[in-house]
């Protein structure tokens, strides 16, 4: 039987909701939607390109606490709230997987959890080349 594997993204709202901030599988990891918080627990500032380039941070780390990387990423998804600004998403999204080229979806979503996020990411991995866990 293949072990499942979670890594805890520290939200008292985990075991409410009953999340995680990713889990893996075998060889197949999902990385919860993301949104831009900073080490201090706030929204980080900057407009959605620092909002994205925050989400897509936390998510690797996630990955990287799995045993996988960004190399690995075969799915991206950005909800923003405002989408005039996907094309300087896209751009922080072209920084982190512009050689990995990952499938993607960049939509409008009318709101988040949080109002003064801009963005919310979510991704998919398959860790390539290892053995189950």
């Amino acid at each position: 039987m293949t072990e499942r594997k979670h890594v805890s993204s520290g939200s008292p709202y985990e075991p409410v909701v009953g999340f995680s901030r990713a889990v893996r599988i075998g060889n197949i990891i999902a990385v919860s939607g993301t949104g831009p918080l900073g080490p201090d627990g706030k929204t980080v500032p900057g407009g959605a390109a620092a909002q994205a380039r925050r989400c897509f941070e936390i998510q690797i780390a996630a990955l990287e606490q799995l045993g996988a990387g960004a190399s690995d990423v075969i799915r991206t998804r950005m909800m923003l709230t405002r989408i005039e600004d996907w094309e300087a998403v896209a751009k922080v999204h072209g920084e982190f997987f512009g050689t990995i080229r990952p499938a993607s979806t960049i939509m409008q979503v009318t709101a988040l959890v949080e109002p003064d996020w801009l963005i919310e990411t979510e991704m998919d991995a398959v860790k390539k080349g290892s053995e189950p866990i």
